[in-house]
């Protein structure tokens, strides 16, 4: 499968410019600064380091900080140069760096959760600092006194989060799968809504406030589109990774995503395209082609003399099918599948050459991602994971990005 997808000739790919090394353990998250050569990490090993770009081209630590727990994430607020770090230990640590990126002072801690801190956005609108934790909770702090504003509860990890500074609604994703849309006030919330589509634990969010689209990746190697904006409960489904999805970037103005997953995939996604909604999977107890019975049909069986059948489900039309009657595979980029999936031989004679066109490309990191971060004006990405290297990519030829005036990639 992997090479049906790699085998794909391509001439546009991510050019590594950098990587970082000098972490004892995990990065856990890592944020290009804005018009700056630099990079803020922060890792297991407990440290927080801002890297800038020297002379020699080589990237040297400006800022290099131990906490008392390990670094589990952050949100960086480049205007205020505020940073808000969270720890294993549950606590939110706030930094102010300075403008010369050369030294970072402690503003505050707060006690958000009681176990890690899993995600957090800071909202300089509303001075909140909203965070999810593995204590199965979603909390939002008033940064100004410091307090504890609200809590809600879920039955599993929060594992990720997303918040759309306007409307204050949080995005939540879980172990289970499922994604809860709050409404957030000061001292009070309600639930709106819980999106379900995901077989596996949500380990990804980014929200589009301008097209109001929520994207979602997960372990079940999928990504999932939801057109909040809509209001019709539209998703498009996209499948072309091979490992958990663990990173997501929208980029408004290219209508692309690119998404990064476990094994070192990055994939770029055409979403300036029409798509189709992948079909709901039916349920019956015989084949909808042949109507041979399915092995738990016993009745059936038993009247016809004959063995049950394994159930299958055509990817295209959604049928309940057996082996027999979908024995071909096929690529079907627009319903966003990248990647020979089950179809019945019906659908298979409908799918002409050209619908096969992929609407993605896929590239080697070469290393465990498990955060990344983008700068669209100069066409920047930054990865980084378990293996303790992190990595600067050109991505100008992949999503079309300009690179800002005055960078000169070396």
């Amino acid at each position: 499968m992997a090479a049906e997808i790699h085998s794909r000739p391509q001439t546009a790919r991510p050019v590594l410019l950098n990587k970082i090394e000098g972490h004892s353990d995990a990065v856990n998250a890592a944020v290009l600064i804005p018009k700056e050569d630099g990079v803020i990490t922060v890792s297991e090993d407990r440290t927080i380091r801002v890297w800038l770009k020297r002379d020699s081209g080589q990237y040297w630590p400006s800022i290099y900080h131990t906490v008392s727990s390990p670094c589990s994430c952050m949100s960086y607020h480049h205007d205020s140069r505020r940073i808000f770090i969270g720890q294993d230990n549950g606590a939110i640590v706030e930094f102010l760096i300075s403008e010369d990126f050369n030294k970072m002072n402690h503003v505050k801690t707060y006690p958000a959760h009681q176990n890690r801190v899993s995600d957090m956005v800071f909202s300089l609108e509303s001075e909140w600092v909203v965070s999810t934790g593995h204590d199965k909770s979603v909390s939002w702090m008033c940064t100004q006194s410091g307090s504890m504003l609200g809590r809600h509860y879920f039955t599993a990890w929060a594992s990720c989060l997303q918040y759309d500074q306007e409307t204050q609604h949080a995005f939540v994703g879980d172990h289970s799968g499922q994604i809860t849309l709050l409404k957030l006030e000061r001292q009070t919330y309600s639930t709106i809504t819980t999106l379900k589509g995901h077989e596996g634990s949500v380990g990804a969010l980014w929200w589009d406030p301008v097209q109001r689209l929520l994207f979602s990746g997960a372990s079940d190697h999928s990504v999932i589109m939801w057109d909040i904006g809509g209001r019709k409960g539209r998703t498009l489904l996209l499948q072309g990774h091979h490992e958990r999805v663990q990173a997501l970037r929208y980029l408004q103005l290219t209508r692309q995503l690119v998404s990064c997953s476990a094994d070192g995939g990055i994939a770029v996604w055409n979403m300036d395209t029409q798509r189709e909604e992948a079909p709901q999977w039916l349920d019956s107890d015989s084949c909808q082609k042949c109507e041979q019975p399915f092995f738990w049909n016993i009745k059936q069986m038993w009247d016809t003399k004959t063995l049950g059948l394994r159930q299958h489900h055509c990817r295209k039309c959604g049928k309940a099918v057996c082996g027999k009657c979908s024995s071909k595979r096929s690529t079907f980029p627009i319903m966003g599948f990248e990647f020979p999936v089950r179809v019945c031989d019906a659908c298979f004679e409908t799918i002409k050459e050209e619908d096969r066109t992929p609407l993605a490309t896929f590239h080697e990191g070469k290393h465990n991602i498990a955060h990344m971060d983008m700068d669209p004006s100069r066409g920047l990405m930054v990865t980084c994971g378990s293996d303790r290297i992190v990595k600067i990519w050109d991505m100008t030829q992949v999503v079309g990005c300009s690179l800002a005036t005055g960078f000169s990639p070396r």
